[in-house]
């Protein structure tokens, strides 16, 4: 008997028709995800722009034409990184670049007003500087999106990156290279300087993140149980005191004090991810407690910094050299603007030192008062959280600890920082991430931006693919 005429289509052609309809929905769907991410990048530029103008009204007393170069430039910039996320991630995370956005551009707006106040324009302003770092900075993020199309691949590099990261900390140090400052964590190469710290904990995480992949079975093992806690055993405690003595070491040798406690907090806090652990919580506390303690015995800078958040407002501390006047101009600035703030452009946030860098939260607190404050530290809040989701909402132990670990360590720089300027802690050398004048940290934490953005088009993509 012949097959009738009308028999089944081969598997061939249904599986072709198959990749056809998929590519026509992929087409005629609209992305969601872009057009939510579109709407807020169209409220983070009229924000900016109404900062800027809001500087231009209160310090010149009328809106200027540098007001288009400072809008214009920061729009066209996410613009560009929008339509190659629409291209290349099209399900990537729609909150993280609006929020990179909104908090680049009041940093850029609040340099701007302390330029305008002590006469600084052209290339010698630090606004037009910071303007010129940020489009180095999203011009290099859009490449990672664009070039690290799998970002898994950077789990084959585990150890290359974690050489790397001890690399970038030991090049202040070598003759030659660093720079003679408070801190030795910058490196001069004679047209620019940098700090590698900022890039070194980038290394370090994806390090981290590997490592923590290949040894969480025997890092999760049975140990005692005490206090409601299981305690790990004293051989598994290797890694850890490895660490915090990579940490000391910058804390001594570079006198960087703010650096060091960044990259073991944020190892402390993927090793809770990768085992689940609470103990080992506690143990890190406890190691970043003794080693502040005995820091501050033994550096006379580390003891100097505990004296004047303990004793700030004792006039002889003040006056000293290294002293404590430059925390208490930034505790005035935040006492004067109040609730609601003086206003952008009538505060005087520029007699604060280092106040466009350091110290550009409490300027930013002057002029917009708690409120402003508060919804800045809000900003941070949902970016560390989105963040966080990224990690957790995916299958891959990977891409989950280095999700996590790149939001914990903004999460945790603006703690350190912001606890700092309102002694609640101790001064460090920290900056206030996408808000503070320089190019270093402006750079990282845009990296960070794209690595996120890969990692949630990955997980929004393919949720179902698992390493180790």
């Amino acid at each position: 008997m012949t097959a009738p005429s009308d028999a089944r289509p081969s598997t061939e052609a249904i599986s072709a028709d198959t990749a056809v309809i998929r590519a026509l929905k992929r087409i005629r769907v609209p992305q969601k995800q872009r057009n939510r991410e579109l709407f807020l990048l169209i409220f983070a530029i009229v924000v900016t722009g109404a900062a800027i103008a809001l500087v231009q009204l209160g310090a010149l007393g009328a809106i200027e034409a540098t007001f288009l170069f400072y809008c214009g430039g920061l729009t066209v910039l996410v613009a560009a990184m929008h339509i190659v996320l629409r291209l290349s991630a099209p399900d990537a995370d729609p909150f993280v670049l609006p929020i990179a956005t909104i908090l680049t551009g009041l940093g850029i707006a609040m340099i701007y007003r302390i330029d305008i106040a002590v006469g600084l324009e052209g290339w010698n302003a630090y606004s037009t500087k910071q303007l010129a770092w940020s489009a180095i900075a999203i011009v290099g993020a859009i490449a990672v999106v664009v070039l690290l199309r799998n970002y898994r691949i950077l789990f084959r590099y585990t150890y290359i990156f974690g050489f790397a990261g001890v690399a970038l900390l030991i090049l202040p140090i070598i003759p030659g290279l660093g720079t003679d400052a408070n801190a030795d964590v910058w490196v001069s190469l004679g047209f620019f300087s940098f700090q590698p710290g900022e890039l070194a904990k980038i290394s370090l995480a994806i390090f981290f993140a590997g490592y923590l992949v290949r040894t969480r079975e025997s890092l999760t093992s049975v140990g005692t149980r005490f206090l409601g806690m299981t305690w790990p055993r004293a051989r598994e405690l290797g890694p850890l005191l490895v660490i915090w003595l990579i940490s000391l070491g910058i804390i001594v040798l570079q006198r960087d004090l703010g650096t060091g406690l960044l990259i073991f907090g944020m190892f402390v806090a993927m090793l809770y991810v990768a085992t689940g652990k609470t103990s080992w919580v506690v143990i890190g506390v406890v190691l970043a407690a003794g080693g502040a303690f005995l820091a501050s015995r033994v550096l006379p800078y580390v003891n100097g910094r505990f004296a004047n958040w303990l004793d700030a407002f004792n006039p002889e501390v003040i006056d000293r050299s290294g002293g404590s006047y430059q925390l208490v101009q930034g505790i005035f600035g935040l006492a004067q603007g109040g609730l609601i703030g003086t206003g952008l452009g009538q505060g005087r946030p520029y007699i604060t030192p280092l106040s466009q860098s350091d110290y550009i939260l409490p300027s930013l607190g002057e002029e917009l008062g708690l409120i402003g404050v508060f919804a800045i530290l809000c900003l941070y809040m949902v970016f560390t959280s989105r963040g966080i989701r990224i990690g957790l909402a995916g299958q891959d132990d990977f891409g989950k600890l280095l999700a996590t670990g790149l939001s914990f360590t903004i999460a945790l720089q603006v703690f350190i920082m912001v606890g700092g300027v309102t002694r609640l802690i101790p001064l460090t050398g920290l900056t206030t991430p996408f808000l503070a004048a320089g190019g270093s940290s402006l750079v990282a934490n845009w990296l960070i931006v794209a690595i996120l953005l890969r990692i949630s088009d990955a997980v929004r993509s393919r949720p179902r693919v698992v390493i180790g």
